[in-house]
C-alpha cells in the first residue's frame, strides 16, 4: 500500500460465485495452494441457481429486488445483474423515496467487530467496505435521468447524493471503530476509452463529497482503496488529493507502462487485476503467464505499491486460472 519493498508479492482473492459454479470444488483446491494475504483461505461452497430461476427454454434468468427497492435482472448466475425497475424513475420521485434503515451498532457489536479485526490483523490486511455513490445513483435512477441531472447540477440529485453519502458515512465509521487497516470504495467513472462524465463535472459533484466521506478514515490512519472500471486517467491525481491510497483499475483501459509510472509518481498503489475481457477468457495459458510476468516487471512489484488481485469470472478456462495462480506462486517463491 505504501511503496515499501515486500518479501513476497501480496495476493488478494475475491471468491466470485460464478467461478465456483463453473469449475466446482477444484477451484478451492487451486486457491488452497496459494493462500492470499488479505484473509485466511476458506473453501467456498459450490452453489447454483434456485429452482425457479430459468426460462422455459432452460436458460438461467432470475429477478431479485434489493433492500433499496431496485429490481434486478440476472442472465449469468453469480454475476451482477442489470436494474430493470428503478425506485426513483424521475427526479420528481426523489422527495418521496425512503432509504433502507441502517441501525447503529451496539457497544457489544462494536466490541465483537474490533476483536474479529484484531484477530485477522495478526496475519492479514484488514479492509472493510464503505460502499459507493455513482453506482448507487445509477441503481436508483435510469441513466438518462441521472446523467442529465448531473450535468445540469439539479438540486434534487444533489440532495439524493448527500443522503447516500450520509448513509455510507455510517460504514466508514464502522471501519474506524473496528480498527481496520483500510476501507474500500467503488464507483465506475470510466468507459473503455474515456470517462462517462467530464472531469469538470466529476470535480464539481463527486470530488468534494468523496473527500468529506473519506476524511474521518484518513484522520484515523486508515488507507483508502478505490475501484473504478474504465479509463479515468484525468482524475487519478484528484484521487490522491482526497486521500486515496490505492486503486483497483481496469488495466486494459490504460497503457500499462504509463499507468505504472503515473501511479508510482503519485504514490497510488495498484491492485493488479489481470485482463479478464481478453487474455483470461480467450488467451492461452502461456499468454496468461506472459502477462502476469509483464505486470510483475512493469509495476516493479517487488519494491511495493502493487499486489495481484485474483477473481474467477465467467468464461475463464480452468487452465488459464491455473496458469495465473501457478505463475504468481512462482514469482513469490523466486523472490522470497
Amino acid at each position: 500500500m505504501h511503496y515499501r519493498p515486500v518479501d513476497k508479492v501480496p495476493v488478494q482473492y475475491y471468491y466470485c460465485p460464478v467461478g465456483y459454479y463453473e469449475h466446482g470444488d477444484k477451484l478451492n483446491d487451486l486457491y488452497s495452494r496459494l493462500p492470499g494475504d488479505f484473509e485466511p483461505f476458506r473453501r467456498v461452497p459450490v452453489r447454483g441457481p434456485e429452482q425457479g430461476d430459468y426460462d422455459p427454454d432452460g436458460s438461467y434468468h432470475a429477478f431479485r429486488r434489493d433492500d433499496w427497492g431496485t429490481l434486478w435482472e440476472y442472465r449469468i448466475f453469480g454475476i451482477a445483474g442489470i436494474p430493470c425497475e428503478y425506485p426513483i424513475p424521475t427526479l420528481d420521485d426523489i422527495d418521496s423515496y425512503k432509504f433502507p434503515e441502517v441501525s447503529p451498532l451496539s457497544a457489544e457489536e462494536k466490541k465483537e467487530m474490533r476483536e474479529r479485526t484484531a484477530a485477522k490483523q495478526k496475519e492479514f490486511y484488514a479492509q472493510l467496505p464503505a460502499f459507493n455513490l455513482i453506482e448507487r445513483l445509477r441503481q436508483l435512477m435510469p441513466d438518462e435521468e441521472l446523467y442529465c441531472a448531473l450535468e445540469l447540477d439539479e438540486p434534487a440529485v444533489n440532495q439524493l447524493a448527500d443522503k447516500i453519502c450520509a448513509y455510507n458515512a455510517e460504514f466508514v465509521q464502522r471501519a474506524i471503530d473496528a480498527g481496520a487497516d483500510g476501507i474500500s470504495f467503488g464507483d465506475d467513472y470510466g468507459a473503455e476509452n474515456a470517462m462517462l462524465l467530464s472531469p469538470k463535472t466529476w470535480r464539481r459533484f463527486f470530488k468534494p463529497r468523496l473527500k468529506e466521506l473519506f476524511a474521518p478514515a484518513i484522520k484515523a490512519g486508515l488507507d483508502v482503496h478505490f475501484h473504478s472500471c474504465g479509463q479515468i486517467s484525468p482524475i487519478l491525481e484528484d484521487f490522491r488529493d482526497i486521500g486515496v491510497t490505492s486503486i483497483w483499475p481496469q488495466l486494459p483501459a490504460y497503457n500499462m507502462e504509463e499507468l505504472a509510472a503515473t501511479c508510482r509518481s503519485l504514490g497510488l498503489a495498484v491492485a493488479i487485476h489481470t485482463d479478464r475481457a481478453n487474455t483470461m477468457t480467450f488467451g492461452t495459458p502461456e499468454q496468461v503467464r506472459d502477462l502476469i510476468r509483464k505486470e510483475y516487471e512493469v509495476f516493479d512489484m517487488q519494491n511495493g505499491g502493487s499486489w495481484f488481485y485474483v477473481e474467477a469470472d465467467n468464461g475463464f478456462p480452468f487452465e488459464n486460472l491455473q496458469a495465473m495462480v501457478e505463475t504468481i506462486a512462482e514469482l513469490r517463491d523466486s523472490r522470497s
